[in-house]
């Protein structure tokens, strides 16, 4: 039975339409999430190192850009870790808290974590983890880490401070170390470009969270065991400022000193 003209019309731009929609599918990447494969930072850290401890954002507005990575809390509060969509505070008593939605945030860094390649990881130090992983990524870029495995040693600081704020390289004098041997856990890693200086922390800054959630902060050592590094590499960045953002600033070295160089309790 033959079509009649206005049946054929139809059905050529039917079959028109299906072809387009599928070469634009075939042609666009659908993205799970509008935020998928980047990396968002709240405030910078020249910001930090100046002292503005007053959270800008809401950690349940911080989830809407990631699932996984590290920052801090209103006042400096403690050291925040994001894993497996959950936001997790490492107080200065020790303990590991839940975080609500409403907690706020001065500075964060957190991504939807997309693994891309997987390294087993045994004996190296949180050092000679850098190093292995230098061979393993394109420092031009952004990546999320995360190395889930026995751990021999991890050493741990937290922080927390109040009104007038003072500079974060003095605020970190006060900080409570922690250490914890034969431990299981996940290593939750940010590492940013050297052209980042002043904006975030160039190159690795790493914190911990035990499996059982009864352990974690800041890094300050670690020894791995058995483990395997996980990395994202993660090509975009989105930043988001406060309203009464104030960009701050740091010396020379400072960074450093508050990152890698613990000082005495």
């Amino acid at each position: 039975m033959k079509l009649a003209k206005p049946s054929r019309w139809i059905l050529c731009l039917f079959l028109f339409q299906t072809l387009s929609l599928y070469a634009v599918e075939r042609l666009v990447p659908q993205q799970t999430t509008p935020f998928a494969e980047t990396l968002t930072q709240i405030s910078t850290i020249n910001s930090l190192m100046a002292g503005n401890f007053d959270g800008a954002f809401t950690f349940g507005e911080l989830k809407h850009y990631g699932d996984f990575g590290i920052g801090t809390f209103n006042s400096l509060d403690g050291e925040m870790i994001a894993l497996d969509g959950k936001i997790f505070q490492a107080r200065v008593d020790g303990k590991i808290y839940p975080t609500p939605d409403s907690a706020k945030t001065p500075f964060s860094t957190v991504t939807f974590f997309e693994p891309d390649e997987k390294f087993p990881v045994t004996g190296f130090s949180l050092e000679e983890i850098k190093k292995f992983l230098n061979d393993k990524i394109n420092t031009n870029f952004f990546y999320a880490i995360r190395i889930d495995g026995d751990f021999n040693y991890v050493k741990t600081r937290s922080v927390t401070s109040k009104k007038p704020y003072p500079p974060l390289v003095d605020a970190v004098k006060k900080q409570v170390i922690f250490e914890k041997k034969d431990v299981r856990g996940t290593l939750v890693g940010i590492y940013c470009p050297e052209f980042m200086n002043g904006l975030n922390v160039p190159g690795y800054h790493f914190h911990f969270l035990s499996d059982d959630r009864s352990f974690g902060g800041h890094v300050l050592e670690a020894k791995v065991n058995h483990a395997t590094a996980t990395i994202d590499k993660t090509p975009a960045f989105n930043m988001l400022l406060p309203a009464d953002f104030s960009p701050g600033g740091s010396k020379k070295g400072d960074i450093d000193r508050v990152e890698k160089e613990p000082t005495a309790r």
